[in-house]
């Protein structure tokens, strides 16, 4: 009997769930032919199928051949092992094909280097088969052996064309008031049930609106029930724990960011439906990757469904790697380097050594964030944003009481929400992070006030690449000059001209998942920001989302 151990199994690229919509895209590589579905009325092609045309919105649609010529528009080498069946490196990219630079398909570049891959790289498709038994046939590019030249790069879209007037005079922001906030402990692998670190921050946030939890007839929290660390269990589960006999829930995901959560509460109240909501976010991330590394905690299995059938397959798992294609297109447009995501992490650093809840507050030099290992081009280790565990809650109360609280309310000057691009991150913006220019273009609709009214900015940095967006797109600079902007860092710093995430941010304080922006916007404006505050605070702007949707708010002082 021969007991030798088989042979390792080879990984196999997790395949995509095949869906009513998509099946026959996936099939349809069979015979080495790429088939994108077309318009027959206007012509349009587009990528992932869809119901109706993006452009005339006709249902006249069809998958049709086409030449598998493309043109590399975004790309990041990834350097981290993210997946067993990529080893790295290897090239996740987007390319934009060349009937129609619309139609964008992320996928791998193979038959080259990784460093011969380049903006503007002429490409073409062929086929792998990763599972013999499933008709499943994934389009990868390759060098085009003919091209002699660049090809041609879709030109930037201008979203603000189509930004509406308010629908009313009346502004829902009036209504509201920020009345309280608190924090739980926040920690890299706390190990402590996630419930309770939310449990800790609403009373927190509840005793520092002067209230108790009788008078909570409101929660709202993002993005509800979640796996992988992401939440508690929801507004349910908090209703449980605390005995609490909300008239409204909220525990939606797909709103305009993470305090999209935020800004349902303050429709709720608003609307006259509540007085006091309640809003939360937890994350437990850094514990629940210490289970899943021990074997506590098994991983969900199974092929890649929803956005992640359009990028598992080709290793592209991380939001570093969809984020990182965006960046490298941006470097390549603008003819920029990494300087301003060097100063911005440099920055986050330096505020972080400040706050004492800062996760990570040592030193960091700009020789330190070039000399750092290399995650997924061109992001290093500096630009990625520190998971963690932790809670954060905040109370959103009627106006009308703001004055009886105990502690100054903080007032809503006006939200953005805006959807003004395609929710994708590979089909409409390349120069930025996806829906950092929509709800930017639409915060300054509902005001008086302009950029240069702003003390100071808690703007979303899951990345590096993510504050630039924001800060370009709310209009502190043009495209493409963040570099000049932020002068090395000193216009970002602590006493510069537009002082960025006092507290340290995602990037040294730790990835609170957008909420601990708001806290540490309401502790400017209150004057409570010990050790980092910045001089005569009197607004702020906030913004949540690594990606899509995303949401926008001014903050602002009551006296």
């Amino acid at each position: 009997m021969d007991l030798t151990p088989p042979p390792p199994a080879v990984p196999q690229p997790p395949l995509p769930q095949p869906t009513l919509a998509s099946a026959e895209f996936w099939r349809s590589g069979a015979d080495g032919v790429l088939r994108i579905t077309h318009c027959g009325d206007c012509g349009r092609y587009c990528h992932p199928p869809l119901p109706r045309c993006p452009s005339c919105r006709g249902p006249a649609l069809k998958l049709e051949p086409v030449s598998g010529s493309a043109v590399v528009v975004g790309f990041t080498v990834t350097h981290q092992t993210w997946l067993p069946s990529f080893p790295p490196p290897y090239v996740v990219a987007v390319v934009a094909l060349a009937e129609d630079d619309r139609a964008r398909l992320t996928t791998n570049i193979v038959g080259c280097e990784p460093d011969r891959v380049h903006i503007g790289m002429r490409v073409r498709v062929r086929f792998a088969r990763p599972d013999a038994d499933a008709e499943v046939y994934l389009p990868l590019f390759e060098p085009d052996p003919d091209a002699t030249t660049p090809g041609p790069l879709p030109e930037p879209r201008e979203v603000r064309n189509a930004l509406r007037p308010m629908a009313s005079p009346r502004k829902y922001e009036d209504r509201v008031a920020l009345t309280g906030v608190g924090q739980s402990q926040v920690g890299r692998r706390l190990m402590v049930d996630p419930l309770s670190l939310t449990v800790d921050a609403c009373l927190a946030a509840v005793a520092d609106a002067g209230l108790d939890l009788d008078e909570i007839d409101g929660l709202s929290t993002y993005p509800g029930p979640s796996p992988d660390g992401f939440s508690e269990g929801g507004t349910t589960a908090l209703t449980e724990a605390l005995q609490l006999r909300p008239t409204w829930v909220n525990g939606a995901r797909e709103v305009p960011g993470q305090i999209g959560s935020i800004t349902a509460a303050m429709l709720a109240v608003a609307s006259g439906l509540c007085r006091h909501v309640l809003c939360f976010r937890t994350v437990w991330e850094s514990s629940h990757a210490a289970l899943v590394r021990s074997g506590q905690w098994l991983p969900a299995g199974g092929r890649a469904t929803g956005m992640f059938e359009w990028r598992t397959p080709f290793g592209a798992v991380s939001a570093a790697q969809w984020i990182g294609c965006n960046a490298s297109h941006y470097m390549h447009r603008y003819g920029v380097g990494r300087e301003a995501l060097a100063a911005i992490a440099v920055t986050a650093r330096a505020g972080a050594a400040r706050n004492p809840e800062a996760l990570y507050r040592d030193p960091l030099t700009p020789d330190d964030y070039y000399d750092a290992r290399m995650v997924t081009t061109p992001f290093g280790l500096y630009d990625c944003d520190v998971p963690c565990d932790g809670a954060v809650a905040v109370i959103v109360s009627a106006v009308e009481t703001a004055y009886d609280r105990p502690r100054p309310p903080v007032l809503v000057e006006a939200v953005g929400t805006a959807i003004l691009e395609r929710l994708s991150w590979d089909q409409d913006t390349l120069t930025h992070v996806p829906q950092s220019q929509g709800p930017s273009a639409h915060v300054w609709t509902r005001t008086d006030l302009t950029p240069a009214d702003v003390d100071v900015a808690l703007l979303y940095d899951g990345f590096t690449f993510n504050a630039l967006s924001w800060m370009e797109g709310l209009g502190f600079c043009g495209p493409g000059e963040a570099t000049d902007f932020v002068a090395g860092g000193r216009t970002i710093a602590l006493d510069g001209e537009l002082p960025l995430n006092p507290h340290g941010g995602q990037l040294s304080a730790g990835r609170l998942h957008g909420y601990g922006f708001v806290r540490e916007a309401m502790l400017q404006l209150r004057e409570e920001a010990h050790g980092r505050q910045v001089r005569n605070a009197r607004v702020a702007v906030v913004t949540a989302g690594g990606g899509v949707p995303s949401g926008a708010m001014l903050l602002r002082r009551a006296w």
